[in-house]
Parts: structure tokens; C-alpha cells; sequence
């Protein structure tokens, strides 16, 4: 699971420092793997100016340059068709690394003429893949930090990247808002709210949802909308960044809006071009020797058990798992059916272990995901994609019921110590389980529909020990009764037995 730190502060406002929050992190059970971290990649270059730039004498494509730095002039080569007097730009000084391109630099000659470092271009920086020329920066002074430029005029592109490990029992962190949720549990800060969203439908919705009588148990809840008039292309700048940083490829703005919520609230999502749909939508399990060209460019053949989303022509997704590409989303597309469900767990599993499809959806999926918040996901989602792409949306169609998770347990606070030794005031605990969700009432703790791994009393334990500190467990030994123990070694002062003796044996006991 991969989230900036500023994508991590639109959920938790925090002042919290980068090495607190990923030491947090770790203690909490959320393991971080990586920490990728630009502004510690980009730490030694620095601003320089071009005060003179000349053709080389024996290239046609190179420039000598003249360079004012932080240390004096400098002779530098370059070969950009940029490279010009009067403009600011990042330099890279012998002995400095690029990350771009893997090499330290130092002082070389480029056809004859010495050259004491470059200037760089995005790509070699590993800002982006722009390579047509050197880096031209509108402000700044020389021998000003680039990464200080960076932070006040592109602050996304020193923007950490934290990577966490996810145990398989908690789906809740599969989204940026459940990972903030444990930090402010914590004290690192205060959980932003999600702000609820119901959108009023202005038509009836052409297309319904049926869920087959055989898959009822696979597919519990199914709800969605058209959107009309939706205009298609390319995401906002802020959009495509966030998903770049997490190592996604924009596609288009419908299809960028579903893999947002993905990873910001852990609300798996999809998206059918309704001119490409015939009929209505059937949840079912697929038919011998139907299959779908996904939107992995693969075919999958589908065996008994498969369920599937098909129209009136045949399949159009694998439920819970990928979308065809047939009915999938493009620039031209006018008019949307939005999707958003609740699938069982180990239904999702065996479908995608068996096709052997990899899938974000899929991963959460089969972890489970909210229940509760599959119509609210809708709303918010159509929210988004109104203000990003326009339209009109229509009222909403569901089929099924959200599950009930309800569900409460008894809080022991006495048992925190018998079960992991740990002194915790019981009104630290009642408010820890109150910051992850639970709610409250008497000694009953009600389970948010949100924490599917939350069975029993002792996993409230589990939750107050975590949040305090998994790395302040110590081991305690167990008590020690009065007495002495009866006497389990024979007295070395008996006479030996001799084993068989009534029948000629020689094993002496």
C-alpha cells in the first residue's frame, strides 16, 4: 500500500515530522517498507545562472556555457538547445549524483573543452520524463537549495512516498483514511472527517441491476447510476500526480476518479459506457464457454462458479475482480453507469486465485471491504465525477441488501493485563477504541462495519494494546505458586531395579 505524506494530510491534520509518522507506523502494526523521499534525492543540487553560452567549435550540437554558482563561474558543455544566456537553472556539480542517470558526476572533457558539471534536465532528475531540454526555472537565486525551490513552487514533486506492509486482517488500512485513523488513535493528530455526500437523481435510471438467485449469497449488495452528458479526457494535474507518485498510469478522468477512491477510502469502483451496454446488468455466474476480453488486454475462459456482470449480449466484468474492455471507458465516452458493490470475501478469492487475475479491487475485495459504506462510496464518487466531467445523474438503482455487521463484545478492561501484561487506564482504552470507530455503551463495544477481523474480546485487547505501543510489549512471567514441587528425579540413594529380572533380562532401571 503506497500514499504520499501530503495525501496522507488531507485525512489527519497533523504537525507531525515524516520520521514520526512512519516510526507510528511500524509500532501500530503497519509496517513500512519504503520510504521514497525527493527532497533527500535532490539534496545537493543547487540554482545557477547561464551568463554566457557559445557554440563549441567542434559541435554542431553543443554549447559552452559560462555558469555563475554559488562557488564562481564555471565553464560547463552542454548540449540542450536550450542552454542560453540569462536563465536559471539546476545544477549538478562534480561529485554530485544523478539520479537519473546513475552516475556521480566529476570533471570531464566533451570534445576538447572541460567541463566542471551539467545542467540538468527533468528526467534526470526523476521529476518527470521531460528530456527536450535543461531545467528553466522562472525565480530564484543562485546557490539556492533546488529542493527549497521545489518546496515552495512545486511542493507535489518533494512530496515522500511512504510504503506500508498490510497484514490480510486489516482491510480498514487498504485506504489512506483507515492508515490516518490508527495515526490519530495514536496522537499524531486529528482525523479529518468524510463529509457525506447524497446527490439527487434527476432521471430514472435506463439501465437496472438484478442479482441471480444463485449468486445471492456471493453478491450481497449491488448499487449504481447513470451519469449523462459526462465529458471524458484527461484528469486534473493534482489527479494524475497523486496516482503517478503511487505508481499508477492516468488513463482518463472517469477511470482516474475510480482508482482514487480505491486507495483514498478503500472503495473499489467501476465504471461501464452505457452505449456499449444492451439491457440491463445480471449479476450471475457465467455459462459454459462464455469469456471477456478484460481491461488487462487477456481473455478469460470462465469454469463453474465464475461470477460474472453480463448484459443482455453476455459478460462485461468479472465481478469484484476487472472489467471487460468491450463495455470499458474512453475520451468519447458520453454517457456512464457508475458501479459500486459489496462482494463476499471468499467468493472473490476463489474466482481470482482460479483465473489467476491480480487486481487492486481484487486485493481488497477478498479482504473485505466496508458494507456500510458501498452507497455512500456511490454518492461521493458521482460527486466527484460531476464536478470533474459534468453530467446528470440519475436516481439510484440497487439490488440486494447491505450485510449487517452489527456486532458487539464485552470490554474486560482487567484482562488488558492478563492478556498482554500491560498497565492501560480504563478510560485510555475506552478512548482508544472510540478513536478507531467502535462505539461505546456500557461495557459493550459495538465492532465498526469497517473491521471485519474484530471476533471476540480479545481483540479489543489486541486494538488498546496496539495503539499504545506494540514495541512496549515486555514479557511477564507467569505467577509462581507457594510450595515445592513434588520430587520428579528418582533418589540416587535407591538400590537399582533390574529391569526382566523375573525373566532372565539384563536392562537395569
Amino acid at each position: 500500500m503506497k500514499f504520499t505524506l501530503s495525501w496522507l494530510k488531507e485525512h489527519l491534520d497533523t504537525d507531525a515530522t515524516l520520521d514520526q509518522i512512519t516510526e507510528a507506523l511500524t509500532d501500530l502494526g503497519l509496517e513500512v517498507e519504503e520510504v521514497a523521499n525527493p527532497a533527500a534525492r535532490l539534496a545537493s543540487f543547487t540554482l545557477a545562472e547561464v551568463t554566457h553560452a557559445e557554440q563549441h567549435p567542434d559541435a554542431d550540437r553543443l554549447r559552452v556555457c559560462r555558469v555563475m554558482t554559488d562557488e564562481g563561474e564555471k565553464q560547463i558543455v552542454c548540449g540542450a538547445p536550450n542552454a542560453r544566456e540569462g536563465i536559471t537553472v539546476v545544477l549538478a556539480k562534480p561529485g554530485d549524483y544523478v539520479p537519473g542517470l546513475d552516475v556521480t558526476l566529476g570533471v570531464g572533457k566533451i570534445r576538447g573543452i572541460e567541463s566542471h558539471g551539467m545542467m540538468a534536465s527533468e528526467r534526470e532528475l526523476e521529476l518527470s520524463d521531460e528530456h527536450d531540454g535543461i531545467i528553466e526555472l522562472p525565480s530564484g537565486q543562485v546557490g539556492d537549495r533546488f529542493i527549497d525551490w521545489l518546496a515552495a513552487n512545486r511542493p507535489e514533486a518533494v512530496d515522500p512516498v511512504i510504503e506500508i506492509k498490510i497484514t490480510p486482517n486489516r482491510p480498514d488500512a487498504l485506504g489512506i483514511h483507515g492508515i490516518a485513523r490508527d495515526l490519530a488513535a495514536r496522537g499524531l493528530g486529528v482525523l479529518k472527517p468524510v463529509a457525506p455526500v447524497k446527490v439527487p437523481g434527476q432521471f430514472v435510471s435506463p439501465i437496472k441491476v438484478v442479482i441471480d438467485a444463485a449468486v445471492a449469497g456471493k453478491a450481497p449488495f449491488f448499487s449504481g447510476r447513470v451519469i449523462r452528458g459526462v465529458k471524458n479526457g484527461p484528469s486534473p494535474e493534482w489527479l494524475q500526480k497523486r496516482l503517478r507518485a503511487i505508481g499508477l498510469r492516468p488513463i482518463n478522468a472517469l477511470v482516474d476518479v475510480t482508482n482514487y477512491f480505491t486507495f483514498d477510502l478503500n472503495r473499489p469502483l467501476h465504471v461501464f459506457d452505457t452505449a456499449k451496454v444492451s439491457g440491463n446488468l445480471t449479476v450471475r455466474d457465467a455459462r459454459d464457454g462464455e469469456e471477456l476480453l478484460a481491461l488487462d488486454g487477456k481473455t478469460y475462459g470462465f469454469g463453474p462458479g465464475t461470477m460474472i456482470i453480463a448484459d443482455d449480449n453476455g459478460p462485461e466484468s468479472i465481478a469484484g475482480i476487472m472489467g471487460g474492455e468491450h463495455s470499458g471507458c474512453t475520451d468519447d465516452t458520453t454517457d456512464v453507469f457508475l458501479e459500486s458493490a459489496y462482494w463476499d470475501p471468499i467468493a472473490i478469492a476463489t474466482v481470482g486465485r482460479a483465473l489467476k487475475i491480480s487486481s487492486d479491487a481484487r486485493y481488497r475485495f477478498e479482504r473485505g471491504a466496508d458494507p456500510a459504506f458501498t452507497e455512500p462510496g456511490l454518492e461521493l464518487a458521482t460527486q466527484m465525477i460531476l464536478d470533474l466531467c459534468g453530467g446528470t445523474p440519475s436516481e439510484v438503482v440497487t439490488a440486494g441488501a447491505v450485510p449487517d455487521t452489527t456486532r458487539s463484545y464485552t470490554l474486560d478492561p482487567a484482562r488488558v493485563i492478563s492478556l498482554v501484561g500491560m498497565e492501560i487506564a480504563e478510560s485510555e482504552q475506552r478512548r482508544t477504541l472510540q478513536a478507531l470507530g467502535f462505539r461505546l455503551e456500557g461495557d459493550q463495544a459495538f465492532v465498526p462495519s469497517w473491521r471485519p477481523d474484530v471476533l471476540g474480546s480479545a481483540d479489543l485487547i489486541e486494538e488498546v494494546a496496539r495503539i499504545a505501543s506494540l514495541t512496549k510489549l515486555q514479557g511477564q512471567p507467569l505467577p509462581r505458586p507457594a510450595g515445592r514441587c513434588a520430587q520428579t528425579r528418582p533418589d540416587p540413594a535407591a538400590a537399582p531395579r533390574r529391569r526382566g529380572a523375573a525373566h532372565g533380562g539384563g536392562a537395569w532401571l
